[in-house]
């Protein structure tokens, strides 16, 4: 899929989700969608110590550096595994997330209402 022709879940241009750390299914800003992104790092977050350590706890450590990755601090944006979103959200433990920045293939899995709930760009 082109990124230019990608949208958000509100049916406008994907904007940008980060470039520092540098986020993405292709690690170029955006939480777009590629077919053989099978995790679906579609949505934008902005992370919290809380979430954090939720995943950690859950297998994904996503604070320790390695050589690919820079490892996140609470505060950072990043896009995010849709079910991870969804899992952390029915427990509680669901950063806030950026609209804009979130692609409307997350529509699929999380209905409007809930992404609008937990944004924090709208």
């Amino acid at each position: 899929m082109e990124l230019c022709m990608q949208l958000n879940v509100i049916g406008e241009p994907l904007e940008p989700c980060c470039l520092d750390p540098v986020t993405g299914w292709m690690r170029n800003g955006f939480c777009d969608m590629y077919e053989d992104d099978v995790g679906m790092h579609h949505v934008c977050v902005q992370v919290s110590a809380e979430f954090l350590e939720f995943s950690k706890e859950n297998g994904n450590d996503l604070t320790t550096a390695n050589e690919h990755f820079p490892g996140l601090k609470p505060g950072d944006k990043w896009c995010l595994c849709t079910a991870r979103w969804m899992q952390a959200f029915n427990q509680d433990m669901a950063p806030k997330i950026f609209i804009k920045s979130t692609s409307i293939e997350v529509l699929n899995y999380i209905p409007l209402p809930i992404l609008q709930q937990m944004a924090c760009d709208v």
